[in-house]
């Protein structure tokens, strides 16, 4: 499984959001691996009733690569409206 640290809420709870099974998990961030922040990618096993995560730093870079090309090409789109402004 595939997931990402979407939040650290109060009380030093992580979500980490998992898109293709539609869940999240909600843990505490003492067992997220080093080097984790939010945006951080993981692959995640589910051992004994619990779940294992390494950082995936391989998808986080392709994820913010492909964020950064859409993000571009919204901005040469973009050329303002139309409409005059009275």
């Amino acid at each position: 499984m595939q997931g990402y640290l979407d939040r650290i809420e109060d009380g030093g709870k992580a979500v980490i959001i998992l898109e293709e099974q539609g869940f999240e998990i909600i843990l505490s961030v003492q067992h997220l691996p080093e080097g984790s922040r939010i945006g951080s990618w993981f692959r995640i096993y589910e051992r004994d009733g619990g779940y294992s995560f390494v950082l995936d730093e391989e998808e986080r870079i392709r994820r913010e690569q492909l964020v950064n090309r859409i993000t571009r090409k919204l901005k040469m789109k973009s050329q303002g409206s139309k409409f005059k402004r009275k």
